[in-house]
């Protein structure tokens, strides 16, 4: 059952036809990596599914409800939170604090920074941001400055942050860009762990093959605004479209 439907999207930036036709269905519970080459529409379509942009045609819809016209806070609250390519995060305060916010966001629906110190009193709130942490492998860092963070513990701590919104579908954007290789493999280990233990679908953007590889189920392969493939990575492997799109020339 898909719980992510998207149908004829078309973008256009000027002389540009950034998005043509697509269509892409991604099932419940499941790891879908959308790739491609530069230019191929992946950030645009991604930008379209969180209220960044509107599409000039066609559809999305959430769960059997339409994405269009929506606010990019509108859809987060219908279950949907976003992992940017640089990690979002509050770098002055402390990473429990960080990640108390979306714990109050999610049961007051709204946040302000004005409260903080109420925060740190509320023993509910404290405890569900600790057990968050625990699960992220952060707990020893819960007094760090977030600013002080590596890149990895920055990735790690902005998608607990976004489980703790408790999405039903969490989009990332290149979660492992500027990464070491310890540290985009821990990173694989998380997403995976969040992948098994979690009632939750992911939609992945990735240059890394390694890491679309490693967590995705299915792929779809973009180029110049359209889908050329959409496979299980066993057959994406060697696909002459794929190698066509990638190295410019069909490969047999």
């Amino acid at each position: 059952m898909s719980i992510l439907e998207i149908k004829n999207v078309g973008k256009r930036f000027g002389g540009l036809q950034a998005l043509d036709k697509v269509n892409l269905n991604v099932a419940e519970n499941s790891v879908h990596a959308i790739i491609g080459p530069n230019g191929a529409g992946k950030s645009t379509l991604l930008n379209c599914l969180v209220g960044k942009l509107i599409p000039d045609t066609g559809s999305v819809m959430f769960a059997g409800q339409s994405m269009l016209g929506r606010k990019p806070h509108e859809i987060n609250q219908m279950g949907i939170s976003r992992v940017f390519q640089t990690p979002e995060i509050f770098g002055d305060l402390s990473v429990l604090e960080n990640m108390l916010i979306p714990c109050f966001a999610k049961r007051d629906g709204a946040f302000h920074l004005s409260v903080m110190k109420n925060m740190l009193s509320d023993r509910e709130m404290l405890d569900r941001a600790e057990h968050m942490l625990e699960e992220m492998n952060m707990a020893d860092k819960h007094d760090m400055h977030a600013a002080s963070l590596s890149r990895g513990d920055k990735r790690r701590l902005e998608i607990g942050m976004c489980l703790a919104q408790e999405p039903r579908l969490l989009l990332l954007d290149e979660p492992t860009a500027g990464m070491a290789r310890a540290d985009t493999n821990n990173t694989i280990d998380l997403l995976k762990q969040i992948r098994d233990t979690r009632d939750i679908t992911i939609a992945i953007i990735e240059h890394d093959m390694h890491v679309v590889f490693s967590l995705a189920e299915r792929i779809t392969v973009l180029a110049q605004g359209t889908p050329l493939v959409e496979e299980t990575p066993e057959n994406i492997k060697g696909h002459p479209k794929v190698r066509e799109a990638y190295l410019g020339e069909a490969q047999v």
